[in-house]
Parts: structure tokens; C-alpha cells; sequence
């Protein structure tokens, strides 16, 4: 059961989630999982994973339809990256769900450190506003996109941190239409992995529930932000960066305190 106080707990965490989502198109899920665990007080890490699976997915598909409104998503890129990715989060959540859950976020925090890495690298890059899907980057967009999806099935998050650059890389596209475009496979990855923990019963719907709601208002708030800092040549890759970089250092600093 949930108390009264973790439900507003919930409430409140789903705000910092779809916020997160909404300005960079990622890092939901990996803020929802300490979220759940050391502020909600959800005592089992693997239930706090596969719920916030379900509630990421959730909130990243609200989100999507905010980005969407705006013309950003590169449809045809995100429908193939997602689809390639799909078997591949399946086949990432059976392995995940088998190893130790304080090993799993110390592998996925030093992951997090080489990706905002590669994005303050690349800060300057504009992209091309045009891109699109083609036969030259398809087979790059199936692969990084089956990657992506097994390490986002692995680590039981949406992967957007990962899915941008994978996109970045694939197409050439600005980082303002792979985050919206990411969302996409946020959305598909999440549902799979969260299937998959839902079938093993690891799953707190009522609380998946509660961030969801909390998502919608953050969501909102975080969409406008990235629109307003896509006009600055580099300022959303840094705000990337620095997300990923201070939570994977928090994780790094919880896990590796234990004995």
C-alpha cells in the first residue's frame, strides 16, 4: 500500500520526471528510479524499475504529442530507430532483471559519464535542419537503433540520453529534432520493458500512475524550455550534459557506498 505521503511524494517526483523528459528528451527514467527509491521509498529496486518504466513511456508519449504539435519529429527516422530497437529492449530486460540491481546502476552510471562526454564534445554542432531518413543512413539508423534499444532494455530505462546521439550520428539531424524524435523510442522502449517487468510482477501500477500525473504539468514546462534554449547555438546539449553528469554521480556515490 501507499501512504498519503508517498503519494504526494509520487506526485511530485512524476513533475521532476516529465520535466526532465520534456527539455531534454531523456534522463526520466533514471532520475524516476533513485526518485522512487530514496524519496517515495520504494524498497524493492527492480519494482522501482519496471514501474518507472511504465510511467517514463507514459510521460514520454504526452511529451511526444507537445513536440509533435511543433513539427520537430523526423517521423520516419524515429518509427525505424524505435522498431529496430524493440526486440532488442525485450532481449535487454530479461538479462537486466537477472543481475544484481546495485551492479546494474553502477555500469549504467559510468555509461551516462562517457555519453554527456561525447555531448559537451559535440556542443557546437547545429545539424541539419532537413534531415531525413534515407537508403545511405538506414542500415546506421537499424543498428544504432537495435543498440540502443538492448542497452535501454538492460539498464530498464527509456534511453533517451542514448537515443539522441544515436540519432545525431545516424541522420545528421539538430539535437532539438532527435530529442523530439527520440521520444518516440522512449515511448516504445519503455512499453517493452515495462511488459516485460509487469510480467515478473514488478510493477506498482497505482504509483506508475501518480508520476504520470505529476509528468503531465512538468512535461509542459520542460517542452517550452527547449524550445527557448534550441535558438542558442549549444546551450541544450550543455544542460544535456550537466543532467547526465550530476546524476550519474549520485548514482555513482549510492552504489558504490555500499558494502
Amino acid at each position: 500500500m501507499i501512504s498519503t505521503i508517498q503519494s504526494v511524494l509520487g506526485l511530485a517526483s512524476g513533475m521532476l520526471v516529465g520535466f526532465s523528459l520534456g527539455l531534454v528528451g531523456g534522463g526520466g527514467s533514471i532520475l524516476a528510479v533513485p526518485l522512487m527509491v530514496y524519496v517515495v521509498g520504494v524498497s524493492d529496486a527492480h519494482v522501482a524499475i519496471g514501474t518507472s518504466a511504465a510511467a517514463v513511456a507514459a510521460n514520454a508519449a504526452m511529451n511526444l504529442s507537445n513536440h509533435a504539435r511543433g513539427g520537430s519529429v523526423r517521423w520516419p527516422c524515429a518509427l525505424v530507430f524505435a522498431g529496430a530497437g524493440i526486440a532488442g529492449a525485450f532481449a535487454g530486460s530479461i538479462v537486466g532483471k537477472m543481475m544484481d540491481d546495485h551492479r546494474l546502476l553502477t555500469l549504467f552510471a559510468l555509461l551516462m559519464l562517457v555519453i554527456a562526454a561525447l555531448m559537451l564534445k559535440t556542443r557546437s554542432r547545429v545539424g541539419l535542419p532537413d534531415a531525413q531518413m534515407s537508403w545511405a543512413n538506414t542500415p546506421a539508423i537499424v543498428g544504432l537503433g537495435l543498440a540502443t534499444g538492448t542497452l535501454s532494455g538492460f539498464f530498464g530505462i527509456g534511453g533517451g540520453f542514448l537515443i539522441v546521439p544515436a540519432l545525431m550520428l545516424a541522420t545528421g539531424m539538430s539535437i532539438m529534432n532527435a530529442i523530439s524524435s527520440s521520444l518516440v523510442a522512449v515511448t516504445a522502449f519503455g512499453l517493452t520493458t515495462a511488459a516485460s517487468y509487469a510480467w515478473s510482477g514488478l510493477v506498482s501500477w497505482k504509483l506508475a500512475g501518480l508520476f504520470v500525473a505529476g509528468g503531465i504539468a512538468g512535461g509542459l514546462l520542460g517542452t517550452r524550455l527547449a524550445r527557448a534554449l534550441a535558438h542558442r547555438r549549444g546551450a541544450l546539449n550543455i544542460v544535456f550534459a550537466v543532467v547526465i553528469i550530476a546524476v550519474a554521480l549520485y548514482m555513482l556515490a549510492r552504489n558504490l557506498s555500499l558494502p
